[in-house]
This record gives structure tokens, C-alpha cells and sequence, in this order.
């Protein structure tokens, strides 16, 4: 086994510390990969400080790897030593059942390997991207396009992801209104690719302290929810409704927003359970939804797209020292609009 350092948890209360993780051996469809910035993502936040649940510490965490191959299984032949490759949220699944034949191993029946504390096929459990080092299935290896900004590309394999699906799925494009709820790290990836695919943009947010971010990204309209009037001006006004958010919500009011046959999709995750007023579903035969990452295939495609347009998140490249400062900044939404680590400072 190849030992490699990492910041890890140690409880749900303790700071994250500098420590060392051991990787598996490389097997014949194994890449290893030498991990250049690793982003920073709510989602681990949630899981150190046990917000979903019982967590196996010590656990590093991190499901947002951009890096280059060090060296790759005898049987390898997706990717070679050199390649500029990514790691998102997850690192294998069954491969057998109904939804991961048809390409949509994040919905995988048995439940995918997540890229940190899961089981890993050798029976320990996985760790994630907070680390110089990580070895993977070449099947959950993505090919990162030069043309996106090395340290930024690495939020591209969760926040990009998580807002490129649902924009795809619920068909955002030319004639469709779209409002992102929150402009945050999964926020701004959600006003820039819908932007990018034709639909006409609205931002509704807290208050206006962002608008300006706002519009350069993309959206044509920026509302404060903290107005009552928003809700009376924009009433049956959206087909999509995106909620990025990881706090609780008014839905009847957001729901009420949505137009004929509109859908709300939720993609953050706030540990409380959001109420579902079961009326203001039946005005407009309105639906709310949830919707997690995206398979492997859509993945790829997302990083294209965006390398063909030009997208990538705005990012605070960050040394692994001040990761709990990042932390804490982030709860306190004090970040434009990603941290990323340069995992150079791990080394």
C-alpha cells in the first residue's frame, strides 16, 4: 500500500488535522493519481461534523480532485501517465443493476461507492480528496479538458455536476425561465450553465449584496427574498426552480413561483426535512423534486460543455493549513464562490 499524506477528521468537534491515509495497491484497471487541488464542498462539511449521519473517523474527505495520472493498471486503457484527469462524488458502483446499464450510476440501486467514507471494494473505507494521492477505477477517472483553469476545474466535479444534471434533465434552454435559488458555491455553476444553455436567468437570493456577481454570471434578473414583494412580482412566473441552498425554505412560497406544470428541484441538502404543503403542488400542477450528481458519461459531457464555453467556477485557491478557517468561512457564506485547496501545500 502506497501511504500518502491528508488533513482528516477526527470527530464531528475537533479541527481537521495534517495526518497520513494508506492507498491500495494499484490493480490491473486501477489509475493512481497525483492530486493537484482538491475543492472544498459543503457537503464535507455536513459529513465531518456528523450533520448526516454516523461517520467513520478518522475520514479525510473531499470529492472534488483535479489532478494528473502517476501511473496506471496493466489493463488500463481510458487513461494514460500525464493525462489532467478528475474524481468527483463517487468511485464505483455495481455496474449490474437497471440504473447503472443505463449510464446513471449515482442512482446506482445498490448504492455507489461514494469517494469518501464508503466501502471500497477491498472492504476499507474510502477516503477523499484532501490527500497528494488517490486511487481509482479507471471507469470513475474523468478526462479534464486543458482548456478549463487547472484549480478551477475541480469544483466542476460536484458543484458543476449537481446543477449541470437537473438543467439538462428538467430541458433549461431558449424559452425556458429558470430561477436559481442562492448564489453560492453550487448557486453561481447553476446561473452560469443555465445562461450558457439559452435560458433566461433569475437570481433570488437573501438580499442584493450579490447582484452584481449575479449578472455578470449570466442572469438577466436578481431578486432579494428577504422582500415580501418578490413573491407577489414573480408568482407563477418560472418552469424551473433550482434550490441550492442548505437551509431550510418556505415551499409554498417558492412553489407558488412556478408556472404550468413547473418543477422545483432541490440539490442542496439541509439536514432538516423540508415541509411540503401538498396544496400549493396542486395550483398549476406545480412538482418539486430532488436531484443528486450526475452519471460518469453526463459528468464528461458537463466538462466539455463548459470547456467549450468558457464556464468554470470562481474559486479562493487556499494551503492545506487554513482548510478549518475555510470551514468556518464557508458557514458563514464569507466565499466568492469555491475554496480549493493546492494540494502542493500537502506535500
Amino acid at each position: 500500500m502506497l501511504t500518502v499524506n491528508a488533513i482528516a477528521a477526527t470527530s464531528a468537534t475537533d479541527p481537521l488535522v495534517r495526518t497520513t491515509i494508506e492507498r491500495r495497491d494499484l490493480g490491473p484497471r486501477d489509475v493512481l493519481i497525483e492530486i493537484r487541488y482538491a475543492g472544498i464542498c459543503h457537503s464535507d462539511i455536513h459529513t465531518v461534523r456528523g450533520e448526516w449521519g454516523t461517520v467513520p473517523y478518522p475520514l479525510t474527505v473531499g470529492h472534488e480532485i483535479v489532478g494528473r495520472v502517476a501511473e496506471v493498471g496493466a489493463e488500463v486503457g481510458k487513461h494514460a501517465v500525464g493525462d489532467r484527469v478528475g474524481v468527483g462524488c463517487m468511485v464505483n458502483s455495481c455496474r449490474e443493476c437497471e440504473n447503472c446499464r443505463s449510464g446513471q450510476e449515482q442512482y446506482c440501486l445498490g448504492g455507489n461507492t461514494g469517494t469518501y467514507a464508503s466501502v471500497d471494494r477491498d472492504g476499507t473505507i474510502t477516503q477523499g480528496g484532501y490527500s497528494t494521492h488517490v486511487v481509482v477505477d479507471e471507469d470513475f477517472v474523468l478526462r479534464v479538458p486543458e482548456t478549463i483553469p487547472y484549480a478551477s476545474a475541480a469544483p466542476l466535479l460536484c458543484a458543476g455536476i449537481t446543477t449541470y444534471s437537473p438543467l439538462s434533465h428538467w430541458n433549461a434552454g431558449p424559452g425556458k425561465k429558470v430561477a436559481v435559488v442562492g448564489l453560492g458555491g453550487l448557486g453561481h455553476m447553476a446561473v452560469k450553465i443555465a445562461a450558457a444553455m439559452g435560458a433566461e436567468v433569475t437570481v433570488l437570493s437573501q438580499t442584493l449584496g450579490k447582484k452584481d456577481d449575479g449578472l455578470a454570471f449570466g442572469a438577466e434578473h436578481y431578486y432579494a427574498t428577504s422582500d415580501p414583494a418578490t413573491f407577489e412580482t414573480l408568482a407563477n412566473a418560472f418552469d424551473l426552480i433550482i434550490n441550492t441552498v442548505s437551509a431550510p425554505i418556505d415551499m409554498a412560497a417558492y412553489l407558488r413561483l412556478l408556472r404550468l406544470d413547473g418543477t422545483l428541484v432541490s440539490v442542496g441538502a439541509p439536514p432538516q426535512p423540508l415541509p411540503v404543503p401538498v396544496f400549493a403542488l396542486f395550483g398549476n400542477r406545480r412538482s418539486f423534486a430532488g436531484s443528486s450528481i450526475g452519471g460518469i458519461a453526463e459528468t464528461q459531457e458537463m466538462l466539455d460543455f463548459c470547456a467549450e464555453r468558457g464556464i468554470a467556477p470562481e474559486v479562493e485557491v487556499i494551503d492545506a493549513a487554513a482548510v478549518n478557517d475555510a470551514y468556518e468561512r464557508v458557514l458563514s457564506s464569507d466565499v466568492r464562490y469555491r475554496f480549493v485547496i493546492d494540494i502542493d501545500s500537502l506535500r
